[in-house]
């Protein structure tokens, strides 16, 4: 995805997520949105990633755009912080000097019918068949150096589905990129 956000509007959105969480764990008060003007007002899908010394701590976004990004921004911080189901129970205040913010921003969802057209380290993958869902962001393949083949397993795996379900007829499998930032930049 070609970056579309500048460095002031991502250090926005990475401050945002960063008072949002302090200030909910804190309290239960949300801050003040900034204007949802320019890129604050697009409609798209975002993820929130939070890492603790470089270990995952949450992470939880929504592939559709429900509202204004930063909006979806507020409500992705919370949620990372606090209901990532994964961690028997939220980050606490006091582990927020350790945390890392991580965001990515989304474009719209594709279909493909070729898996050969995910290019690994460009395209996350959302993957769907009957009740059963899994999605994994662009830049999991790259940390963990899979080939197409294996983010396509792991993609599976994360939606509840045999490993090879990629390859039968009923499986959706969609596409999309995302312009990921994070404090560590």
């Amino acid at each position: 995805m070609t970056q579309f956000l500048t460095t002031a509007e991502r250090q926005a959105l990475l401050k945002l997520a960063r008072d949002t969480i302090e200030r909910y764990l804190k309290d239960g008060v949300r801050v003040a949105l900034p204007a949802a003007k320019g890129m604050f007002g697009e409609i798209c899908g975002a993820f929130v990633t939070l890492h603790k010394r470089g270990e995952l701590r949450g992470c939880i976004g929504n592939m559709v755009g429900q509202g204004p990004l930063v909006e979806t921004i507020q409500e992705m911080a919370i949620a990372a912080a606090t209901q990532d189901p994964r961690f028997h129970r939220g980050v606490r205040p006091d582990e927020m000097k350790d945390i890392d913010i991580e965001i990515s921003v989304l474009s719209p969802l594709k279909r493909i019918k070729d898996v050969s057209e995910i290019e690994v380290g460009t395209h996350g993958i959302l993957m769907r068949r009957g009740l059963y869902q899994g999605v994994l962001l662009p830049q999991v393949a790259t940390e963990w150096n899979w080939d197409r083949d294996e983010f396509l397993r792991h993609t599976c795996l994360k939606a509840g589905l045999p490993t090879e379900a990629w390859k039968e007829p009923e499986t959706v499998i969609e596409i999309f990129s995302a312009e990921v930032f994070g404090e560590k930049e």
